[in-house]
C-alpha cells in the first residue's frame, strides 16, 4: 500500500487496439493495487471504462474520464474531476503519446498537420495538465508529476515529431522540478525503451504490413537484456517507485526503463 490514500490521475489509462497491456493501463492498475484512488483519463471513453472495470475487479477505486488532452478546457476539467471526486491531487501521470498513428514521418515526408497533431498530444497536453494540477499541489505542499517520454530522445529514432516532442518533455520536466521544489512537489520523467505494447507493436504491424510476430522478433533482437522487450508493467513499476515516498528525495530525474539500451554506445 505504498500509495495509500493518494489520489492519482493517469492520463492515457486506456490503450490502443492490440495485444498485451499498455503502459497507461498497467500504471492505473498498479497505482490502484497500491492504494491510490485513480482517475483513468483517456480520449477513448470505452477503453477508460475497461480500465476502471479491471481496477474495481481487483478491489481498487477508480473513475473514468473522457478527455481530449489537446484542448486546455478538457485538461482543466480532468483536474477538476479528480478534485471533485476526492478533494485532492497527489499524482499526475502523463502517459499519452503518438507517433506513426498520428502521421509522424521522416523529415522529407512530415506534414504540418501531422506535426501539429503530434505536438499537441505529446507535449502540449502534459504542459497544460501540469499547469492546472500545480495550484492544488502547491496548496497541499506536496505532489508528484511523472511524465512518460521515450528512449527515442537519445537514440537514432527516425520520425521527427515524436523525437522532438519527447525530448522537449524532458526539458519541461526538469523545469517543473526546479521551479516547484520549494512547494514540496517532485517531477520526474521516464524513458521507456522497446516495449511490447499495443501502441508500439500492433501499430507498427499495421503500418508496415507485417505480422505481430515479425515486429516482436525485430524489436526483441535489439534489446541487450535477455533479448526481450519490456512490458507495460515495467514502466508501471518504475512509475510506482517515483510516485511513492520511497522516491521522496528524487526530483528532476530522467529514468530509462530500457533493458540496457541506453548504455550502448556507437
Amino acid at each position: 500500500m505504498r500509495l495509500k490514500d493518494k489520489v492519482a490521475i493517469v492520463v492515457g489509462a486506456g490503450q490502443s487496439p492490440g495485444e498485451g497491456m499498455g503502459n497507461g493501463r498497467a500504471t492505473a492498475l498498479v497505482f490502484a493495487r497500491e492504494g491510490a484512488r485513480v482517475l483513468c483519463a483517456d480520449v477513448n471513453a470505452a477503453s477508460a471504462v475497461e480500465t476502471v472495470a479491471m481496477v474495481r475487479a481487483q478491489g481498487g477505486v477508480a473513475e473514468a474520464f473522457e478527455v481530449d488532452v489537446t484542448r486546455e478546457a478538457g485538461v482543466r476539467a480532468m483536474i477538476d474531476a479528480a478534485l471533485t471526486h476526492w478533494g485532492r491531487l497527489d499524482i499526475l501521470h502523463n502517459n499519452v503519446g503518438v507517433s506513426l498513428s498520428g502521421g509522424d514521418a521522416e523529415l522529407a515526408d512530415i506534414t504540418e498537420a501531422a506535426f501539429d497533431r503530434c505536438t499537441a498530444i505529446n507535449l502540449k497536453s502534459c504542459i497544460f495538465a501540469a499547469r492546472h494540477a500545480l495550484p492544488a499541489m502547491r496548496r497541499q505542499g506536496s505532489g508528484v508529476i511523472i511524465n512518460i517520454s521515450s528512449m527515442a530522445v537519445i537514440t537514432t529514432y527516425p520520425y521527427v515529431a515524436y523525437k522532438a516532442t519527447k525530448a522537449a518533455m524532458v526539458a519541461f520536466t526538469e523545469q517543473l522540478a526546479y521551479q516547484n521544489a520549494q512547494y514540496g512537489i517532485r517531477a520526474n520523467v521516464i524513458l521507456p525503451g522497446l516495449m511490447n505494447t499495443p501502441m508500439a507493436v500492433d501499430t507498427r504491424a499495421r503500418e508496415f504490413g507485417k505480422s505481430r510476430a515479425e515486429i516482436e522478433a525485430e524489436r526483441d533482437s535489439k534489446v541487450p537484456l535477455r533479448r526481450k522487450m519490456g512490458t507495460g508493467w515495467d514502466v508501471a513499476h518504475a512509475a510506482l517507485f517515483l510516485a511513492s515516498d520511497e522516491a521522496n528525495f528524487i526530483t528532476g530525474v530522467t529514468l530509462p526503463v530500457d533493458g540496457g539500451a541506453s548504455v550502448r554506445r556507437g
